[in-house]
C-alpha cells in the first residue's frame, strides 16, 4: 500500500471490505479442509504452517521473520503416514506483503490493523497456496513496521521510516534473499534446502528441481524493484547467477510506496537486464494505484515499465483489474486474490 492515511482508514469498516474478508475466509476454509491447517490460535500449532523468527540473511545484522505454508499434498501425506519418508517438492513462491499486513495475532492487537485481519500473513498464505498448488509458500515479513502500519524492507533496500526506497545497484537484496531462503529452508527441515553461500568462483549445484517465483504486493514491490537494479551485477557472481537462473517468474501486484518517484522501474539499463534474463514478468494493477490523480506519476511509470519491457522483447504480461469500479483500498487488496 503506498501510504495509509486517516482518509484511507475510513474504508476499514466498509461493506466491501467485509465482503472481501468473507471471500478470503472461504478460501482459507477450503485450504483448511485440504491441509489440516488451523485458521485460529497460534500459527506454530497448525500443521503445515510454520513461523520462523529472526532468520538470518547473508550477514548477522539482516534478519527477517518468515512464514512457511507447506504444500497441501505434502501435509496430507504426512497426516496419512507420520513415518513416511517424504521427498518434498522443490517449487517455491516468495511473497513480500504491503503496509499494515502482519501476523494475525499482532494485527488483532492494533486498532487500525484489526479490521484488516483477513489480509494477515497467514490468510494471504492460504490464498497463495490455493493460487500455487504444490509449492512451498514463503511470506517475508518486513523487518520494521513503523507505527504498526508502514512496512519497511530495510534489509533489502535502503529505506526511510515509512518504507520509501532509495534504490542502488549493489545493496545486496538478491544476496540477502538467497541466504534468507536457504536458512529458512534449513530451519524448516526441508531435505532439499539451498546450500549456504560459499563465496567461491566454482559453486556447487543447487538442489534438483529447485524453482522460484517471487511476488510483491504494494509496498512489497520495492524489493522486486531493487532486485531489478541489482540484476546485471548479481549475474556476474557465479553463485547468485545459479540462483537467479532458477527464478521463473516475477509478479508485481499494484506496487506503491510513499515516495514521489520510482514506484516502477523506468531505468532502461536495469530493465534491459530484466528483459535479457528471460524471466516471465507479470504486472497486475488496480485504479487505486495507477489512476490516483494525486499520484499521477505511478500510472506514468507503470506504462513506461510495460512499454520498455515490451520494446526490449521481454516476456511480459499485464492487466488492470477492477477498471470499471471506483478506486478503492478494498480492491487494492483484492488483487491478491484475483491475479
Amino acid at each position: 500500500m503506498a501510504l495509509i492515511t486517516p482518509h484511507n482508514l475510513v474504508f476499514m469498516g466498509s461493506i466491501r471490505s467485509v465482503v472481501a474478508c468473507l471471500s478470503l475466509a472461504s478460501v482459507a476454509r477450503k485450504m483448511t479442509t485440504a491441509t489440516g491447517l488451523s485458521v485460529s490460535g497460534t500459527s506454530s500449532a497448525a500443521p503445515g504452517l510454520l513461523r520462523l523468527t529472526s532468520v538470518p540473511g547473508y550477514d548477522q545484522n539482516r534478519v527477517n521473520d518468515v512464514l512457511l505454508v507447506r504444500p497441501a499434498t505434502q501435509t496430507q501425506r504426512r497426516c496419512d503416514n507420520d513415518t513416511q519418508n517424504l521427498q518434498d517438492g522443490n517449487d517455491h513462491v516468495v511473497f513480500f506483503p504491503g503496509d499494515i499486513q502482519n501476523f494475525q495475532q499482532e494485527m488483532a492487537l492494533q486498532p487500525d490493523a484489526a479490521p484488516w485481519q483477513c489480509w494477515s500473513l497467514e490468510r494471504v498464505g492460504f490464498t497463495l497456496a490455493h493460487r500455487f498448488p504444490g509449492c512451498h509458500i514463503w511470506i517475508i515479513r518486513a523487518s520494521q513496521m513503523y507505527l504498526h502500519k508502514f512496512s519497511c524492507y530495510q534489509n533489502f533496500v535502503e529505506s526511510n521510516l515509512f518504507g520509501a526506497p532509495e534504490h542502488s545497484a549493489d545493496y545486496g537484496a538478491i544476496r540477502h534473499l538467497r541466504a534468507l531462503l536457504g536458512h529458512s529452508m534449513q530451519q524448516a527441515g526441508l531435505p532439499n534446502h539451498l546450500p549456504p553461500l560459499s563465496g567461491t568462483s566454482t559453486p556447487g549445484p543447487l538442489p534438483a528441481g529447485f524453482s522460484l517465483t517471487i511476488v510483491g504486493f504494494s509496498k512489497g514491490c520495492v524489493v522486486l524493484n531493487q532486485m531489478v537494479y541489482e540484476l546485471a551485477g548479481a549475474r556476474a557472481n557465479p553463485e547468485l547467477k545459479l540462483f537467479l537462473d532458477k527464478v521463473s517468474a516475477l509478479y508485481w501486484l499494484d506496487g506503491g510506496h510513499p515516495g514521489g518517484s520510482e514506484t516502477w522501474v523506468t531505468d532502461k539499463c536495469a530493465l534491459g537486464a530484466l528483459a535479457s534474463s528471460g524471466v516471465a514478468v507479470h504486472a497486475h494493477v488496480t485504479p487505486y494505484e495507477v489512476r490516483d490523480p494525486m499520484r499521477a506519476w505511478v500510472g506514468r511509470e507503470h506504462r513506461h515499465f510495460i512499454k520498455t519491457l515490451e520494446d526490449l522483447g521481454a516476456c511480459v504480461s499485464h492487466k488492470l483489474h477492477f477498471e470499471d469500479e471506483p478506486a478503492s483500498i478494498d480492491n487494492h487488496f483484492r488483487v491478491i486474490q484475483e491475479f
